[in-house]
C-alpha cells in the first residue's frame, strides 16, 4: 500500500504544512539500484579529533559529502570523547540527503574501565545522532575486534543498500579463513519464498551469484514455481514443520550437484530462515492453537530443521545461516505474546548456535536480522491508525520495504562476511521503541 503521508511531504504545500503542525517529515531514501549502485559524493575518513577539511570552494562551510567513516577505536578515557565531537560537529549538517556516518569503536569489555566507559558511551552517541541527523541519513557504530577485516560491513553500510539501517551496533571480529576460490556457484536454501519478504531475499541472493532454493507451503505452489522460475533458481514445495523437513531439503540439495552441467557442488551455502505466521490475540483471548502454530512455524521448526542439515553435514564450510527475527522479539508488542516470544527465540537460538566451537572452526557465521515495519501485505491489512504509527515511530519516519531486509540478508550471507557472527542487525529504520 502506497505511503501517502510520505508523497505529500515530498511536496511544496506538504512541507510547509507539516513544518507548521510539527509533524514528521520524513525524506525518501536512496536504495540500490543497479543504474545507481553507490551514494552520491566522496566518502570522508578521519580519525577522532582530526578536524574535518572545508569545502574547495567554500572555505567557511563543510563539503556535502555522502558518507562520513570516524575512527574512534582509539579514544581510552572519557575526555576523549570531545574528539569525537571535534570531528563530527561541522559535518553532520551538512551531509547529502541519505547521508551515511560510521563510527568505528572496539568492544567496550577488556577489563580497562575508562576504555571500556569511553567506547560504551560510543553507542549512546551513535543512538541519539541517528534520531535526529534527519533527511534519511543514518548512523552506525562499527565495533572491531583485533585482527577484524571491517570491508564488507563497510561496503554495505556506506552504499543504499543498507537505506533503513540505521542506529545499529556491529561487532566485527576475524575471520576464520576465507572459501577457496573457485567457479562452483553458491547454492542458497531461503524458506518463505513465495513472496513478501522471503521473494526479496531470494532475489537478492539470485542477483549475487546464487542459486536459490525457495521454499514454501504446497498451498503457495503456484506463486513458488513463478518466483524460481524468474530467478533461475528450484521451488520446493513443503511444510517447513513436517517431521520430515530437514531431510527433504537435504536429498532436493544433494540432487543439485548431481548434474554435470549443474555448477553447483553438494550441500548449502546459504540458509535463510524467512518463513513466519501470526495468530494475533489478547494472551486471555488467545486459545493454545494459536500459540502452537506460531511458535511451531517461527521457531521450532527453524530449530528442527537446522539441526538435522547441521547433523547430515549439508552446510557446507564457511556456510551462511541468517534467520529472522523482528523488533516484536526485542521490544514486544501488544497482541503478540506468541509472536514475540518466538522471535526472541531466534535471536536466542542464533546467538548459541554462533557461539558453537566446531561451526566456527568450520568457518559458518550465524546472524539474525529483525525487521521493524516493512510494507507487506501483512501490514497493509493493518488498520489505518496503526499502520500509520508503525510507519512513523522511527528515525526515518516510514515503513521499510521488503529489499530493505533482502539487502541485509544478503550482506550477513557473503562470502566475504565471514567476520560477523551472533549479530542481531535491526531493519527498522531505528524504531523508537526497543531499539
Amino acid at each position: 500500500m502506497a505511503d501517502r503521508y510520505l508523497r505529500l511531504t515530498g511536496t511544496a504545500p506538504g512541507r510547509f504544512l507539516t513544518r507548521r503542525l510539527g509533524l514528521p517529515q520524513p525524506a525518501p531514501l536512496r536504495r540500490w539500484s543497479a543504474e545507481r549502485p553507490s551514494l552520491d559524493g566522496p566518502v570522508l575518513r578521519l580519525t577522532a579529533g582530526e578536524p574535518a577539511p572545508d569545502r574547495p570552494d567554500s572555505p567557511h562551510s563543510p563539503a556535502p559529502y555522502a558518507a562520513v567513516v570516524l575512527d574512534a577505536t582509539g579514544i581510552a578515557e572519557p575526555a576523549g570523547l570531545r574528539a569525537v565531537h571535534t570531528s563530527l560537529h561541522p559535518l553532520t549538517a551538512g551531509l547529502a540527503p541519505s547521508g551515511r556516518v560510521v563510527v568505528l569503536g572496539t568492544r567496550p569489555g577488556d577489563g580497562d574501565l575508562h576504555r571500556a566507559a569511553a567506547q560504551q558511551a560510543l553507542e549512546g552517541f551513535v543512538r541519539s545522532l541517528g534520531k535526529k541527523i534527519g533527511r534519511g541519513r543514518t548512523v552506525q557504530l562499527v565495533r572491531l575486534a583485533p585482527g577484524a577485516a571491517p570491508d564488507s560491513t563497510l561496503d554495505f553500510l556506506l552504499s543504499p543498500k543498507s537505506a533503513y539501517v540505521s542506529g545499529q551496533v556491529i561487532e566485527v571480529g576475524p575471520a576464520p579463513g576465507q572459501p577457496p576460490p573457485g567457479d562452483r556457484r553458491r547454492t542458497a536454501l531461503v524458506t518463505g519464498a513465495a513472496r513478501g519478504i522471503g521473494e526479496a531475499v531470494a532475489a537478492a541472493l539470485a542477483r549475487d551469484g546464487a542459486h536459490v532454493v525457495c521454499l514454501d507451503v504446497p498451498s503457495a505452489g503456484d506463486a513458488l514455481g513463478a518466483v524460481a522460475a524468474r530467478l533461475g533458481g528450484t521451488a520446493l514445495a513443503l511444510d517447513i514443520t513436517a517431521a520430515d523437513a530437514g531431510e527433504r531439503i537435504a536429498a532436493a540439495v544433494a540432487g543439485l550437484g548431481r548434474g554435470h552441467d549443474s555448477g553447483l557442488g553438494g550441500g548449502l551455502d546459504v540458509l535463510v530462515h524467512n518463513a513466519g505466521i501470526t495468530r494475533d490475540r489478547r494472551l486471555s483471548r488467545m486459545d493454545g492453537d494459536r500459540w502452537d502454530a506460531v511458535l511451531e512455524v517461527n521457531l521450532g521448526s527453524v530449530l528442527r530443521t537446522t539441526g538435522h542439515l547441521l547433523a547430515a553435514g549439508a552446510l557446507n564450510d564457511h556456510g551462511r545461516i541468517v534467520a529472522t527475527a523482528s523488533i516484536a522479539g526485542i521490544a514486544g508488542n501488544a497482541g503478540q505474546t506468541n509472536y514475540a516470544a518466538s522471535k526472541a527465540g531466534i535471536i536466542g537460538f542464533v546467538r548459541a548456535l554462533a557461539a558453537d566451537e566446531a561451526l566456527r572452526e568450520r568457518g559458518v557465521t550465524v546472524n539474525a536480522v529483525a525487521p521493524g515495519f516493512i510494507e507487506t501485505d501483512m501490514t497493509a491489512a493493518v488498520p489505518l491508525f496503526i499502520r500509520e504509527a508503525g510507519r512513523r515511530l522511527n528515525s526515518l519516519g516510514q515503513g521499510g520495504l521488503p529489499v530493505d531486509v533482502a539487502e541485509t540478508v544478503a550482506w550477513l550471507a557473503s562470502p566475504a562476511s565471514g567476520g560477523i557472527s551472533g549479530q542481531v542487525v535491526r531493519v527498522c529504520g531505528q524504531s523508537l521503541l526497543g531499539a
